[in-house]
């Protein structure tokens, strides 16, 4: 498989990234799966110390978090780079008080997803 697409690191700093391997473990899939999974656009990964992370908000206790890929197709769709839709995802909506990101495991979920829609360009 061919280098990973990796955002650059913009997350804030007390954001918790898991390796490739904790996410297959948490997963319980190989970590080539999940190299798939961030090249197939499932899940998004981003390069900290030179190593690939993905940022534990994408992940719930039963796998890939409900609203994760549906918003992350949205933002794509609506012309969102992969970089620009990880930076989104980790920049607070003032009303909401909270990023994208973690909202997506909140009762806001559907807003956010709403809020992805009209942001499209």
């Amino acid at each position: 498989m061919s280098s990973l697409p990796l955002s650059d690191d913009c997350l804030p700093a007390d954001a918790e990234v898991l390796s490739l391997n904790e996410v297959a473990r948490r997963l319980g899939v190989s970590s080539n799966r999940v190299r798939t999974l961030i090249h197939d656009h499932q899940l998004l990964g981003l390069s900290r110390g030179g190593e690939p992370v993905v940022p534990a908000l994408f992940l719930d206790e039963h796998g890939i978090a409900k609203h994760f890929t549906g918003l992350v197709e949205v933002l794509l769709d609506g012309g969102y780079s992969r970089d620009e839709a990880m930076a989104w995802l980790f920049t607070e909506i003032d009303d909401l008080g909270v990023y994208p990101a973690a909202a997506i495991h909140t009762h806001s979920a559907r807003e956010v997803i709403r809020r992805a829609q009209a942001a499209a360009f």
